[in-house]
């Protein structure tokens, strides 16, 4: 009898993960806002658009500092540790092309 109720309560904490298991994995859908921020126009835009909203909005790269102090070896590194941190899939010959619009269309004074 001792058996039974064993095998009895192992069935039903596995029903029961089962169970909840399926109801966590049941896909959900969520209504974003709507973009409120756009990449600025410039040379290079296009390739921003496609390596960095993915992963961001525009609002990101506009609250970065600016000044003389953050122009092409200050966006340079922030778009490498985007790849080496982060990951993002940037390819090597799209990193100037991106550092270059960044400088001039977010590195002068705001």
């Amino acid at each position: 009898m001792k058996k039974n109720i064993a095998v009895y309560g192992l069935s039903a904490l596995a029903a029961l993960v089962v169970t909840t298991g399926t109801a966590l994995a049941m896909r959900m859908t969520y209504a974003l806002p709507p973009e409120t921020a756009s990449f600025r126009d410039g040379p290079g835009k296009d390739v921003v658009v496609s390596n960095c909203s993915g992963c961001h909005s525009a609002d990101y790269i506009a609250t970065q500092p600016r000044g003389p102090h953050f122009q092409a070896a200050f966006w340079n590194a922030e778009v490498n540790k985007m790849i080496k941190a982060y990951g993002a899939p940037i390819s090597k010959e799209d990193v100037p092309k991106i550092v270059d619009y960044l400088v001039r269309t977010y590195g002068t004074a705001r």
